[in-house]
């Protein structure tokens, strides 16, 4: 345990540097930062549970990230072709009920609570589909719709898994019409896609579509070529169908780590000697963050700094070198980072290295934690860590000026009024012309009775929260405190703030 109690001191004793101008400090206290988790259902921790308790776990989870400072939550609700959501297009997933296509009892909808219970706590929701994977190796019986059994014509087995095959365009369009029945229905704040593109090389193993190629190839003589333009042609009608139903719905992707390595690409590859994305996984991921098809990135960097194919440190200041036309964050392995020792620091595991590099580096906008149980479950002090130092004040999400940057109007009637012996902070919600312009949070600040009313220093932040009231703590000592109370649009826009004086 002795290793773990220095890292906690090194931890509050680390400072930042340099960082981007939406990265507004206040001593070490970023003011907007990208702090997200990934809950998957993949790994099977939801199977076997009751609805109660699936929804008491997630409860407790987000209760615990959000103490943590987190505050968006990438939830994993397509990983084969299936739904933990109510679907009329594909079947129930297993992973949430044991069998596919057998609905929850008693009933409920996952990503719906999900949705409705983060933004209670003042936290994004990110939807997170897995778009051609139809089977997962470990799955033996699909369900009567489910489209791998429909349309067997539109997929391949490939190392134990059914494909969607990325060179038939009619699977195109079925994953955004998908998408566009998810971005339509729920009040998500973001559509996710992970790493899964054309599938990860297997040893002795080749792609099955040489039928697809010869009959949809476009001119293309190239395989390697044809592959990738069918991911970039899919990515970009991706992204539009999401901006042409809900303009505010933001499109991610988190790709594998490396892009190309230098002995591939010289002029552009990392130092690395991994697998790549461009390569082996048809993935051209440069070409959608330049041409802004995607509005942000999270590069999966798992390793430690020092490993010995794939440099922590190498590739997380290539990323921030080539990525930074669109927002970038940092995709984290939290038990990796606790597992290894800090080069500089072998009584330290590599949690504060790693910190300091991202405060290095002037594209980086946020990190995504994987995954949100090793945050929960504190391994290695990690979510300690984040709490009592690194996210001990809260954070507002980067705005996308691409595609809003205009605030919202700042919130009415703001007042105290005296509840059962408390005093409660109540305000109106602003008017709005438009879904974009309608405030869907609010920032809660409080400076004491002689401080300069400063809204970018984020100690001052009490809370971020979808209420519209606040109720205010008991206090020791008499005296007056400003609160200054301001609203947030869907891209996290900010209003200007409404001042009240209050006497404790």
């Amino acid at each position: 345990m002795n290793h773990l109690i220095i890292t906690a001191l090194l931890t509050l004793l680390t400072t930042f540097g340099f960082l981007t101008p939406d990265h507004v400090m206040a001593g070490n206290n970023p003011k907007r930062e990208f702090r997200g988790a990934w809950i998957q259902c993949v790994n099977g921790q939801f199977q076997g549970l009751s609805t109660q308790t699936m929804k008491q776990t997630l409860a407790g989870q987000l209760d615990e990230l959000r103490r943590d400072g987190v505050n968006a939550i990438i939830f994993q609700v397509r990983p084969e072709c299936d739904a933990l959501y109510q679907s009329s297009l594909e079947p129930w997933s297993r992973f949430l009920t044991g069998k596919q296509g057998v609905a929850p009892n008693p009933y409920w909808d996952p990503l719906q609570w999900m949705i409705e219970q983060c933004h209670s706590r003042g936290m994004e929701l990110h939807a997170w589909i897995n778009p051609y994977r139809a089977r997962t190796k470990n799955t033996r019986q699909l369900a009567a719709s489910h489209i791998g059994m429909r349309r067997p014509d539109l997929a391949f087995s490939y190392d134990g898994q059914l494909i969607l095959d990325p060179g038939i365009p009619e699977n195109r369009n079925y994953i955004c019409r998908v998408v566009d029945d998810i971005v339509s229905r729920y009040d998500i704040d973001g559509l996710h896609i992970d790493d899964y593109f054309y599938p990860y090389p297997a040893p002795g193993q080749a792609i099955p579509d040489n039928e697809t190629f010869k009959k949809y190839n476009n001119g293309f003589r190239d395989r390697g070529d044809w592959r990738r333009d069918n991911v970039n042609v899919f990515i970009r009608q991706l992204g539009q169908t999401i901006h042409q139903r809900k303009p505010w719905v933001k499109f991610g992707v988190s790709p594998f780590g490396i892009y190309r390595n230098q002995k591939t690409a010289p002029n552009i590859g990392s130092a690395t000697s991994g697998l790549q994305n461009y390569d082996d996984l048809y993935a051209d991921v440069l070409l959608w963050v330049n041409n802004g098809w995607v509005d942000y990135v999270v590069p999966q960097i798992y390793w430690q700094i020092g490993h010995p194919a794939a440099d922590y440190e190498t590739l997380i200041t290539w990323w921030n070198k080539y990525a930074g036309a669109r927002h970038l964050y940092i995709g984290e392995d939290v038990e990796r980072t606790v597992k290894y020792p800090d080069p500089g620091n072998k009584a330290s595991h590599q949690l504060a290295a790693k910190r300091r590099l991202h405060a290095r580096m002037r594209n980086v906008n946020g990190t995504v934690l994987w995954y949100a149980k090793a945050v929960v479950d504190n391994v290695g002090n990690y979510g300690a860590a984040l709490r009592t130092a690194y996210w001990r004040t809260p954070a507002l999400p980067p705005r996308m000026p691409f595609i809003d940057d205009k605030a919202p109007k700042k919130p009415r009637k703001v007042t105290v009024l005296d509840i059962d012996n408390d005093k409660v902070l109540f305000w109106t919600p602003p008017k709005a012309k438009h879904p974009l312009d309608e405030a869907v949070r609010y920032v809660v600040y409080r400076f004491g009775a002689n401080e300069t009313i400063d809204l970018d220093d984020a100690t001052k932040i009490v809370t971020v929260t979808a209420n519209t009231f606040y109720k205010l703590p008991q206090m020791q000592r008499s005296g007056k405190v400003t609160y200054v109370v301001t609203a947030l649009d869907r891209m996290s826009n900010e209003s200007r703030g409404v001042k009240k004086r209050v006497s404790l």
